[in-house]
């Protein structure tokens, strides 16, 4: 059953009662962000605790209208025409990245039904150019940032037909970071909340609320003290906070070669095409060594998914005890390596791996790069396995033509 993704509903529940909590406690509203995780077949475990979805442009909007039938927020870098005409008709927010875009499409929007009754809302992106993140390539105030309108530029603007603020700076941060970042927000961009057409701010996603380490008691504060403050309601939408800790991706070992000095396994899984954060973030995904019947780990630890009849050996450090052994992938990309691994021995051909955390931003961004096969998605529902989607060659044919 190698490649595929795993996601155990019973994982994703866990994450969104603790989200409803959250959300109740504070008095804000929390939505999932698609770009993160968009597994509609799951949608159904998920609504009866979310507010409902926030989209990245038309496609991710329409399926949120859809399948998850709530809220529907949308915020989009650029539009064009016929993206505002669609959205116009499928999402509640509509939260432009520039004023030039704003002016563009103002007296479009304006007009429409939806915003003259008042069941759609815009809103401008801001920028407190504030940084807290670690990786650059995921920072939206590094200097010269595309996204976001800087508070000079809206002193003494007028904003007729704007409703809200929206602010994302955050990527896998706890409360501390969002605290720190809403001292710049209020600094610079306080005049703008204390107007009374501004009724809402959404804080945007990248807040690790379901972690286990994260302040939730601060978050509940800090929001409630921007409620007070402003007379606003407050949206926050998470995407991974969703789904961390709620799946993995299995594969199996197709070659071991020894090659100056490394121990090299070639898997039936990429880095590039199916988890791509491994490359991008980087990332280090926790590895396992699937074995059945009595387990010979010393460990006690499992990855996100636990099958019956299965046990698992959790993969160390490089030059730990065991054997160190550098995972691949079958593709004529050279740097497509997950990394390297200490296992209690050598691998051989036909051996399963498990790859845990594999929900989030996997299956949103994976490709048919070199014909790889593709992995299929299951559900995972107290030990049982429901199939989902099965890719096959007709998949990456269609793709191009």
């Amino acid at each position: 059953m190698t490649p595929a993704y795993i996601i155990s509903s019973e994982a994703l529940e866990r994450n969104a009662q603790i989200l409803r909590q959250t959300a109740q406690a504070a008095g804000c509203r929390i939505v999932m962000a698609l770009k993160g995780f968009a597994l509609w077949p799951v949608f159904d475990v998920l609504r009866p605790y979310l507010d409902g979805c926030c989209a990245s442009g038309v496609w991710e909007a329409r399926l949120a209208r859809e399948e998850f039938q709530k809220s529907v927020l949308t915020y989009a870098p650029g539009y064009d025409l016929s993206d505002i005409e669609e959205l116009l008709e499928v999402t509640d927010h509509l939260d432009f990245n520039s004023l030039s875009q704003w002016k563009r499409f103002q007296s479009v929007v304006m007009k429409h039904p939806r915003f003259v009754n008042g069941q759609l809302k815009c809103g401008l992106r801001v920028n407190p150019r504030f940084s807290t993140g670690h990786t650059a390539l995921y920072d939206p105030c590094v200097p010269g940032s595309r996204l976001g309108i800087i508070s000079d530029l809206l002193t003494g603007t007028d904003l007729q037909g704007i409703s809200g603020l929206h602010m994302h700076t955050l990527c896998e941060q706890g409360s501390e970071d969002l605290e720190a970042t809403l001292q710049v927000l209020e600094r610079d961009f306080g005049f703008l909340l204390k107007k009374p057409e501004i009724t809402w701010l959404n804080l945007g996603g990248g807040h690790w609320i379901t972690k286990p380490n994260y302040n939730r008691e601060l978050l509940i504060r800090i929001i409630q003290r921007l409620k007070a403050a402003y007379q606003v309601d407050v949206w926050l939408e998470p995407g991974e906070a969703v789904a961390i800790h709620t799946g993995v991706l299995r594969c199996h070992v197709l070659d071991v070669f020894q090659s100056e000095g490394y121990n090299h396994a070639i898997l039936n899984v990429s880095a590039s095409a199916h988890m791509p954060d491994v490359l991008e973030m980087p990332y280090r995904p926790d590895v396992f060594l699937v074995e059945r019947g009595e387990s010979t780990c010393e460990e006690d630890k499992n990855p996100a998914v636990v099958l019956p009849g299965e046990s698992y050996c959790a993969a160390g450090q490089p030059g730990e005890p065991g054997v160190t052994i550098r995972l691949g992938a079958a593709t004529c990309l050279s740097g497509d390596i997950i990394g390297d691994y200490a296992f209690p021995r050598m691998l051989r051909p036909g051996d399963e791996l498990v790859f845990d955390d594999m929900s989030h931003y996997t299956m949103v961004k994976t490709t048919f790069f070199n014909g790889v096969q593709h992995p299929d998605i299951f559900i995972e529902e107290s030990g049982n396995l429901r199939l989902v989607r099965h890719f096959s060659y007709d998949d990456f044919r269609s793709r191009l033509g």
